[in-house]
């Protein structure tokens, strides 16, 4: 049997100019310079950035293949590359069969249509015919929950009902191929259960081959059938052991960072005209017996009230813990934020969670508007590491069980109430 998908010798480059420290310039500024900067442009300070090098591997039919790494391991240039979105600049790419890719919310669709006719455009281009979409039309309805915006321009629809709408899509108009990146993070906790549900049954019962990539190692290990991880542009790991290989992952490949308790926004990344943040970080004296200040940095530009900063914690797997956001608790009063530089802070009581490594991923929204940094779509995130937070305490001596360890107040007092 032939590989649906055949990667050889795969590379992707990019070209970084760097051309200064001054980002804000007047239109008259900018004139005046040009001819200087015409004249002068085979001197500007450049270099080349391999995204992707020397990837390759096959793909039989009917395979679902698990695509793991840290941000920026190329995991997300690797998908672009399958879904043609754009030109490798080594290597070849050969594939068999129509291919459906849902890489992000807006993906494929056309926002000013709606949700109606952007279900027959996305069959048109997957070469199927009217009355091939009109028989699978209630299904994918059925399967998104928007029966009662069908008529309603995308545009209009919020990140979730999108998502919804493009997943069932992309996975009920009979591709050979659905790829599907983190984008699923956005929907909530029963509709991810049923996405990995619909990959799974169109995978074993139409025999579809299946590209996922998720930080959620437990999705990772419910759905697929091989793993490929990816490490700084390099494939470093390409196994059908699924378990044996997420196990490797979450042990070694996930905390190796040195940087771990900083993040830094160096490439303007970001950048939402109400807020952009500019630094994350971790602030504690040890790793034993220590709080944890959770900092935020960022800039504020338009003033807005619906504005939260925040964080989520997950386990290493990917399992959710927490939100939190600096206006949680705040009766109708939210704090009164001016334009420029703003610092939010948050300790986490050294006493709330267990021993163990858990993951920080930095989170900013206006309130039931928009993201501006959505979870799991490559977030700013930090690795915290808890060691031995109750072991040693004179009453327990072994590792308490559960993700949290919680100290609460408690009386004891002889005698019924």
């Amino acid at each position: 049997m032939k590989p649906i998908i055949s990667v050889e010798g795969l590379g992707k480059s990019y070209t970084i100019r760097h051309e200064g420290q001054t980002p804000y310039k007047s239109l008259r500024e900018e004139i005046f310079k040009l001819p200087k900067r015409l004249l002068s442009r085979g001197a500007q300070s450049q270099e080349e950035f391999w995204a992707l090098k020397d990837v390759n591997f096959d793909i039989m039919p009917g395979d679902r293949v698990g695509i793991i790494g840290r941000n920026g391991a190329g995991k997300s240039t690797l998908l672009k590359l399958l879904s043609r979105i754009t030109e490798p600049t080594t290597g070849r790419i050969t594939m068999r069969g129509r291919v459906a890719s849902l890489l992000e919310v807006g993906t494929g669709f056309h926002a000013e249509l709606t949700g109606r006719e952007n279900i027959y455009l996305n069959g048109a281009i997957l070469g199927m015919t009217r009355a091939e979409v009109r028989r699978k039309f209630d299904e994918i309805v059925d399967f998104a929950g928007v029966e009662k915006f069908l008529d309603t321009p995308v545009k209009r629809y919020s990140s979730g009902m999108y998502v919804r709408l493009a997943f069932a899509v992309a996975a009920h108009l009979e591709p050979e191929i659905l790829i599907v990146d983190e984008v699923l993070a956005v929907g909530d906790a029963e509709f991810q259960k049923k996405c990995l549900g619909k990959m799974e049954e169109v995978s074993k019962g139409q025999g579809r081959t299946v590209l996922f990539v998720s930080h959620n190692m437990g999705a990772v290990q419910q759905l697929c059938t091989s793993i490929i991880t990816l490490s700084k542009g390099e494939i470093i790991n390409n196994s059908n052991n699924v378990f044996e290989s997420t196990r490797k992952y979450l042990s070694n490949n996930i905390f190796e960072s040195d940087n771990d308790c900083c993040w830094i926004n160096d490439n303007n990344a970001y950048n939402h005209p109400n807020f952009q943040p500019l630094r994350l970080e971790l602030v504690r004296k040890s790793e034993q017996f220590s709080d944890i200040t959770v900092r935020i940095t960022g800039k504020i530009g338009m003033v807005d009230s619906a504005l939260q900063v925040g964080f989520g914690v997950y386990t290493v797997s990917g399992d959710l813990l927490f939100w939190a956001f600096h206006n949680d608790g705040e009766d109708g009063t939210w704090p009164k934020l001016k334009e420029g530089l703003c610092t939010f802070c948050c300790t986490i009581p050294y006493f709330f969670l267990n021993s163990g490594k858990y993951r920080l991923e930095l989170l900013a929204a206006l309130y039931r508007r928009e993201w501006i940094c959505a979870p799991g779509e490559n977030a700013p995130d930090l690795m915290i590491e808890v060691k031995d937070f109750i072991s040693h305490s004179s009453y327990w001596n072994v590792t308490r069980p559960g993700l949290l360890a919680p100290c609460f107040n408690w009386t004891a007092e002889n005698g019924g109430v």
